[in-house]
């Protein structure tokens, strides 16, 4: 290898090591304390945790629904965070919705358009999902500016 790939592969593991995604899950199990920074420069981000049936016939049904269930409570608390956001003017996400009525239904498609960033399995096949969505993308979709 020659000096420019070992410094290629280093920036890459470095980028790799800064810009991933905190596991929520440690030795199979939920962390007691989750510490969230769900408005993050260009991107809100959110968690959801899900649990399927133990009594499902397999693990793939248990782990395929718990997960359903974490995008579904995630998407749920990105929809409750962005609601709490102020936008230029004074006035938050939740009163813009009041006045424009088909808004709720595209900040709902949009939200259910967020990319998921990791989903982390614990050792009875619940689910940690984290899910991001960059502002520019929420901002188009208003019309509007956040503050």
């Amino acid at each position: 290898m020659n000096a420019k790939t070992i410094t290629l592969i280093g920036l890459a593991g470095l980028l790799a090591g800064c810009g991933g995604v905190k596991s929520r899950v440690k030795q199979g199990k939920v962390e007691t304390t989750i510490n969230q920074a769900p408005n993050r420069s260009d991107y809100v981000e959110a968690i959801g945790i899900g649990a399927s049936n133990p009594e499902l016939a397999t693990e793939t049904q248990r782990k395929a629904l718990a997960r359903d269930a974490a995008i579904v409570k995630a998407q749920y608390e990105m929809l409750s965070m962005i609601k709490g956001v102020e936008l230029d003017g004074g006035v938050t996400v939740d009163r813009a919705m009041e006045v424009d009525s088909k808004l709720e239904a595209r900040l709902k498609e949009t939200i259910k358009g967020a990319e998921i960033l990791k989903s982390e399995f614990t050792a009875d096949n619940g689910c940690v999902v984290t899910l991001r969505l960059p502002k520019k993308r929420l901002e188009d979709m208003m019309g509007v500016r956040f503050r």
